[in-house]
């Protein structure tokens, strides 16, 4: 057993414990690897929460400060996580995790960045459309709804999405415009399974509308 397993398989009954768990459109989530798993992101629980349902390991793009801790980032490490530098235009991440996908791994990520304090979705940013651009990969789509907050016994429901075929995207990487509306396609996939609806997508922090 992989410790990534063995990592699943023991946090199980705490997630079971911690939230009202509800899993829809388990039916969506491909039998097989080879596929881009986008997400909205809410909380750190986020990966775990998903890991439960998703037979394959998921592999996440993470900061490189959080793998250069002691012990925390062995162990991160250990679970799959491909370490990104992001102030520093890290090309090799992407090519790394490009390079997962076409041998058949899962590869998970969330298109806004980082975490939505508020619950609301922020707007997506370019990583999703730019590794699918690069492997031909589908997307599988996937909600996450904290109903009242990220707190304890809490309300969670996700839920997974038909996949977006490669080809409905229709990215080109030499077309900024194809790689933005392909990124605006999937996050409004995600939000449309959110619960409740929200009505807008609010922007980073000092990003323009």
């Amino acid at each position: 057993m992989s410790f990534y397993d063995f990592a699943k398989k023991v946090s199980y009954p705490f997630i079971r414990f911690a939230f009202a768990m509800r899993y829809e459109g388990v039916e969506n989530i491909p039998a097989g690897g080879g596929y881009i798993l986008a997400c909205n992101h809410r909380s750190n629980f986020d990966p775990i929460l998903l890991a439960h349902k998703v037979p394959q390991q998921i592999h996440y793009l993470a900061k490189v400060e959080l793998v250069r801790v002691p012990v925390v980032g062995g162990v991160i490490r250990s679970l799959g996580v491909i370490p990104v530098d992001r102030g520093g235009g890290d090309t090799a991440a992407l090519d790394n995790a490009a390079r997962l996908v076409q041998n058949g791994g899962v590869l998970g990520m969330f298109p806004e960045g980082h975490r939505s304090k508020t619950g609301a979705p922020l707007r997506p940013r370019s990583g999703v459309s730019v590794i699918a651009g690069k492997t031909g990969a589908n997307i599988l789509p996937v909600a996450v709804s904290y109903t009242k907050g990220v707190r304890f016994r809490g309300k969670v429901t996700i839920r997974f999405g038909e996949v977006i075929p490669f080809e409905r995207l229709a990215i080109d990487l030499e077309s900024p415009g194809t790689i933005r509306a392909a990124s605006k396609l999937i996050m409004e996939e995600i939000v449309a399974m959110l619960e409740p609806l929200p009505e807008i997508l609010t922007p980073p922090a000092g990003e323009d509308r």
